[in-house]
């Protein structure tokens, strides 16, 4: 390799830079000049007598210490060493994520020595002299964060290149030709990274799964999963061994329960549901209280710990719900048969059973294993019909899963008082100071070939609401129950709203003309649920709902109890669900424990696995997120030709989001394509602002726009802009 020669008018800064990472980096060595010359590849008289006036302006600042003669050492209190995450920028550019560092740090390309968004990593974090601001460079590559990319392969005659569709991966991934396997050019294939050479400008891979042809939807809906890692279909072994288990419902079993089968139990699910993992049971005491059994589907009797299905089911951790389709945690001979509530069928459940009194106080409660029997199926919209005729007699029968059945007086007489019930639950949580977000869903109608052919908004009503509140006060009071024991347990913990990123919304919904009350953190809920009532049914409310939710904590699984800031719950957990998520399997495997006197299990061994639930589900609902994006981008496939009203969702220096008002779809207006003036960037009105006409294109204006390009590879939209709705 030819060496590089010092050119004159460089800054000498770079090579104090420069020097001062080759010390840390070799935190033990000295070096001398001759040393840090050769490392620099620089060979010049003129080079080698900066490096020398650099190393001695160095000492002089008592950044390195000059051990003996000529050589030097970075001073101990100069380094910086420290573990952290990498969070790639689009622009091949990061930041180092630490704990012990108040703020992320960034890391130009340059500094990046190969670490990949997400990878944990040990850097060093310096002052920039040129700058005075923080910079870091990664060192090492503790962990990959991912070794598996998916993407559009190139084969050329003797090797291949795929470049994948994250804006974050900065580089493709070469593949050797005796790696290419059966994939074609322009195919979407999934290949692992194996190696990268320091030298190289891309890491060396293989093909390990084609995927199909770009633009396809099976393909597409895979290469979604197989982004994150997420598997598609069931192992062989394991489908064969959850075949062969017992789901029998026997007498032997029976009697180490509850019988709850002669209790009046009802199920209510979304239409399209498969699995039942929660019924509701209901009956009035002699003192005028009721009892509400909230009932779950004892998924722990057939997942036995140490086994392959059990295996399996932790390492998924969560079932995915894609838009299309549901990607089961658990077999289906488990998760739509043996372990869902399916009408006039006895089954096995672990139960919550409340007294309460007509204003909704718990006064006693019992958690056990049952058997219970479903006397009917509802569907949240037949619930919800109910509920509105407030009447024990209803106008007509209802239709249940495309048959006609008659409701009888009880059921209806229990579903009401169940609302009238949650009703009161829900107010005084909201008093509490729990906050309320009712985000609209998009969903999509699907003819049978999952071609999207109509779009459609999910809104919560008194029917989602009342399964909600006995949901969550099973969840609380299982978690309360446990967490006052001071044992080991399984908690779903959600910390404070980010101060920050609260200040940012406040100042973006100013522009809305609406405000939150950030002065005391008591009023900050209370602040929030007035502003999305505010909003409920303005055409801003989508885009500041998701402002709101973006401020907002991540929610996760931990031993560490610190409460729910978003319900306001000082215990939660999450019980309700083990059909669909591993975490409530180990809350129903401890409770069980505890309560046959077991002492408190080991909090280290708990903790990797909530980790690892928390990690799982959010790879699924970032797969879920997709999916919803992908289904977007196809339905507007169809409607190129349509002219769309939408709402301004972001600006950026490179243009405008416009989110269409009827259907949720988002896109990119280019701001060099938007030719009604020449428009700049206006970062403290958060705003474009034309040259001439003086025009603002602002967060929460309403324009027309067309589809230009609908991207299914890239999941992306890209617009054209019509004029401003004045």
């Amino acid at each position: 390799m030819s060496k590089k020669h010092y050119k004159p008018g460089k800054s000498t800064k770079t090579f104090s830079e420069k020097i001062f990472k080759i010390l840390s980096k070799n935190e033990n060595k000295p070096f001398n000049y001759k040393q840090i010359a050769a490392i620099l590849e620089l060979d010049d008289t003129k080079s080698r007598n900066e490096i020398i006036k650099d190393l001695k302006i160095l000492a002089a600042q008592k950044l390195i210490i000059e051990t003996e003669p000529g050589s030097y050492l970075v001073k101990a209190s100069s380094q910086k060493y420290y573990e952290g995450k990498i969070d790639m920028t689009t622009r091949k550019t990061g930041y180092f994520v630490c704990d012990e560092l108040e703020n992320d740090v960034f890391v130009p390309f340059t500094n990046l020595n190969h670490a990949l968004d997400g990878d944990t990593v040990k850097a060093y974090v310096y002052d920039r002299r040129s700058s005075r601001k923080p910079e870091a460079e990664v060192l090492e590559i503790v962990e990959r964060a991912k070794l598996e990319f998916v993407g559009v392969i190139s084969i050329q005659k003797n090797f291949g290149f795929v470049t994948t569709t994250n804006a974050k991966m900065y580089t493709d991934i070469f593949i050797p030709k005796n790696k290419l396997g059966e994939a074609q050019h322009g195919e979407v294939v999934l290949v692992k990274m194996e190696d990268w050479p320091q030298k190289a400008d891309s890491p060396f891979g293989s093909v390990i799964k084609v995927l199909g042809k770009p633009g396809e939807h099976n393909t597409e809906i895979h290469a979604i999963l197989a982004e994150y890692g997420l598997p598609y279909d069931f192992p062989i072994e394991v489908e064969t061994y959850a075949n062969k288990i017992d789901t029998s419902i026997t007498p032997e079993e029976i009697k180490k329960r509850r019988d709850m089968r002669k209790v009046l139990t009802f199920t209510i699910d979304p239409k399209d549901a498969k699995d039942f993992d929660d019924a509701l049971s209901f009956q009035v005491l002699e003192n005028g209280n009721y009892e509400i059994g909230v009932h779950i589907a004892d998924v722990s009797h057939y997942l036995v710990e140490g086994t392959i299905l059990d295996d399996e089911a932790y390492n998924r951790a969560t079932s995915v719900y894609l838009v299309d389709r549901v990607v089961p945690m658990l077999p289906e001979v488990l998760s739509n048969f043996a372990c869902s509530l399916r009408p006039n069928e006895e089954k096995y459940t672990f139960s919550t059973i409340f007294e309460l009194t007509p204003k909704a106080e718990v006064v006693n409660q019992w958690f056990g294993r049952t058997v219970i029997y479903s006397d009917q199926r509802f569907s949240y919209e037949e619930a919800q019909q109910i509920i509105e005729s407030r009447s024990n007699v209803i106008p007509a029968e209802i239709s249940l899963t495309g048959k006609e059945y008659k409701v009888s007086d009880d059921i209806v007489f229990a579903t009401l008082k169940q609302d009238e019930l949650a009703k009161i639950l829900r107010r005084k949580r909201m008093a509490n100071g729990a906050i309320s977000f009712d985000k609209v869903e998009v969903k999509f109608n699907l003819n049978q070939e999952s071609e999207p052919v109509g779009v459609y908004f999910k809104i919560s009503k008194d029917a989602n609401h009342l399964i909600e509140e006995f949901m969550l006060l099973a969840n609380r009071k299982v978690a309360e129950f446990i967490g006052k024991q001071k044992k080991t347990f399984i908690y779903r913990i959600h910390d404070e709203p980010n101060e920050d990123k609260l200040f940012a919304m406040q100042a973006l919904i100013l522009k809305f003309g609406y405000k939150i009350d950030l002065r005391e953190k008591k009023n900050i809920s209370k602040s929030l649920n007035q502003l999305m009532e505010d909003v409920n049914g303005k055409k801003e409310q989508n885009l500041i709902d998701t402002l709101a939710i973006r401020t907002m904590s991540k929610a996760k699984y931990s031993t560490d109890n610190i409460g729910h800031y978003g319900l306001a719950f000082d215990y939660y957990s999450h019980f309700t669900s083990p059909i669909r998520r591993y975490p409530d399997v180990m809350v129903h495997r401890l409770l069980q424990f505890y309560l046959d006197g077991g002492k408190s299990a080991s909090e280290d061994a708990f903790e990797e696995k909530c980790v690892h639930s928390s990690e799982m589900e959010y790879l699924a609902a970032q797969a879920e997120r997709d999916s919803v994006k992908y289904m977007q981008v196809k339905y507007m496939q169809d409607h190129k030709d349509q002219e769309f009203l939408g709402v301004i969702s972001g600006v950026t220096e490179w243009g405008i989001y416009v989110e269409i008002i009827e259907n949720k779809c988002e896109g990119m207006c280019r701001i060099r394509e938007i030719k009604d003036d020449y428009y700049t960037f206006d970062d403290k009105q958060y705003a474009l602002v034309g040259e001439i006409t003086k025009s603002l294109l602002q967060l929460g204006d309403e324009v027309f726009v067309k589809v230009k390009n609908a991207d299914l590879v890239k999941k992306q939209l890209d617009f054209h802009f019509i004029r401003k709705n004045q």
